[in-house]
C-alpha cells in the first residue's frame, strides 16, 4: 500500500441555491429548510501540507481577511480530522480565496469540506466517508453538500439531508456581488421578524425532470430570503431587477445573500449582460455551472 502524500491540492467550489424555502423554526433557533444546490466552476484553491505532530493547524490566506483563525471553518474542519486520527501530525493550510465572502456562495462551507477531504487524504483516508460526512454536517448546513462531491442535490432539514441529482447542463453564469455583505444569522433574524409564526407552505412535488433544463429549474420557485434581505437592503432589490432585465433563464439571490446570480443560454448573452450592468456599483464574475462531480485531493510533490 502506498504511503499517504505529504501535500495535496484541492479545489473548493462555490454553490448556488436553485430554490430555497424556509419551512420551520426549531425551538433552539435553527431553521428547517428545503433547497436544491448546484456547483459552480468558480472555486477557491486549497493546498494542505503535513507538519510534525504537535504542530496543530496553521492557516495562510491569500485574499480578503477572514477573521480569527479559530473561527475559520477550514481550521475547524482540519482539527476535526486530526482529532479523529489521534493528532499524529499537524497541517498547514494555504487558502487562495476567489469566492466572495458573505455573498451566499458557500465559500467558507466549501473550504471546510475541501479541508476535510484533504487532511483525511494526508491521513491515508483513515476516517471513513460516512464519518467524514457526519463531521461536515456538524460544521455547518452547506458543508455536507460541499463535502458530498455531488454536482447537484436536493437538501432538507438544516441542509444536511441530501438526495443527489443529475445536474442541469453546464451553463454560463453571471454573479453580481455588491459591496455590502450579508451574514446568514442576520438574514434568518430578518426572516423571523417578518414571520412571528412561520407560514404554512403548501405541498410541493418535485418531478424527476424538474432539473433537466434551466427553463424547468426557473419554474421551481424562489428564495425565501429575498423579501427580508431586499427589505433591509433596497439596492440589492434594484440589482436583482437589473439582472432580471437582461433575460436570463434563471435569476436568484444567492443563499442568504448578498450576491445575485443569473444563468444564461449562451456566453454571448452573459457577456452582454455584463456590459449592461457595468462594474461601477458591483463586482461582476463570469463563471459556469458545473455538470460533473467535484474532484478529490491531488497529491503534490
Amino acid at each position: 500500500m502506498a504511503s499517504p502524500p505529504g501535500r495535496v491540492r484541492i479545489s473548493a467550489h462555490a454553490k448556488l441555491n436553485l430554490f430555497l424555502r424556509i419551512l420551520a423554526r426549531e425551538s433552539g433557533g435553527y431553521h428547517q429548510i428545503e433547497t436544491a444546490f448546484a456547483l459552480l466552476e468558480l472555486a477557491d484553491e486549497l493546498t494542505v501540507s503535513r507538519t510534525p505532530a504537535g504542530g496543530g493547524v496553521a492557516l495562510t490566506v491569500h485574499g480578503p481577511a477572514l477573521g480569527p483563525a479559530d473561527d475559520n471553518l477550514a481550521v475547524r474542519a482540519a482539527r476535526a480530522v486530526l482529532d479523529a486520527t489521534g493528532h499524529t501530525f499537524g497541517v498547514a493550510l494555504e487558502l487562495t480565496k476567489r469566492i466572495p465572502v458573505r455573498a451566499g456562495l458557500g465559500g467558507g462551507s466549501s473550504d471546510a469540506a475541501a479541508t476535510l477531504h484533504a487532511v483525511n487524504a494526508l491521513a491515508g483516508d483513515a476516517v471513513p466517508r460516512p464519518e467524514l460526512l457526519h463531521c461536515a454536517a456538524r460544521l455547518g448546513a452547506d458543508v455536507a453538500f460541499c463535502a458530498s462531491g455531488a454536482p447537484a442535490a436536493v437538501a432538507w432539514g438544516r441542509g444536511e439531508r441530501l438526495f443527489r441529482l443529475t445536474p442541469p447542463p453546464a451553463a454560463p453564469v453571471l454573479l453580481a456581488v455588491p459591496p455590502v455583505g450579508v451574514a446568514t444569522p442576520d438574514a434568518y433574524r430578518w426572516w423571523d421578524q417578518l414571520h412571528p409564526e412561520p407560514p404554512v407552505h403548501g405541498p410541493v412535488v418535485l418531478a424527476g425532470d424538474a432539473f433537466t433544463t434551466w427553463g424547468s429549474v426557473g419554474r421551481l420557485g424562489g428564495n425565501d430570503f429575498e423579501i427580508p434581505v431586499f427589505g433591509k437592503h433596497p439596492p440589492l432589490r434594484a440589482l436583482f431587477e437589473r439582472l432580471a432585465a437582461t433575460h436570463p433563464y434563471w435569476v436568484r439571490l444567492c443563499g442568504s445573500g448578498s450576491a445575485v446570480a443569473a444563468v444564461y443560454a449562451s456566453e454571448r448573452l452573459r457577456d452582454d449582460a455584463r456590459m449592461q450592468l457595468g462594474e461601477k456599483h458591483q463586482q461582476l464574475i463570469g463563471t459556469t455551472t458545473r455538470a460533473v462531480p467535484a474532484a478529490g485531493p491531488e497529491p503534490l510533490p
